[in-house]
């Protein structure tokens, strides 16, 4: 975002702002929110038997995830169809992940 200059932000989040009005309309939005940079990330680790906790993002990466949206879609197709919305809003690469299910308990007989 630091790249827009204050009249391209302006607009990129105009759009967003539509789109998020969009996603709450039809329904499919159930949370959302943006990120702070990834110089702001501490990072637990407890894997050698003590707790560290590191002033830095789990990995560092050129690119990196400012924000997200949890949304209920129908299928793939639905969730490409809200992800191209969202990156024409954002002018950006969105990329999506299906949550994991819950596993079905087994019924005892």
């Amino acid at each position: 975002m630091q790249e827009f200059d204050p009249a391209e932000l302006a607009d990129v989040m105009a759009a967003v702002d539509e789109f998020n009005t969009a996603l709450k309309d039809s329904g499919a939005f159930v949370f959302g929110g943006g990120l702070y940079p990834p110089s702001t990330a501490k990072t637990v680790d407890v894997s050698s038997g003590q707790t560290q906790v590191l002033d830095e993002p789990f990995v560092e990466a050129a690119s990196y995830v400012g924000g997200f949206w949890v949304i209920e879609a129908a299928d793939a197709d639905a969730a490409v169809e809200w992800a191209t919305k969202a990156s024409t809003a954002l002018q950006c690469r969105i990329e999506i992940r299906a949550l994991q299910e819950e596993p079905e308990e087994e019924s005892e007989a």
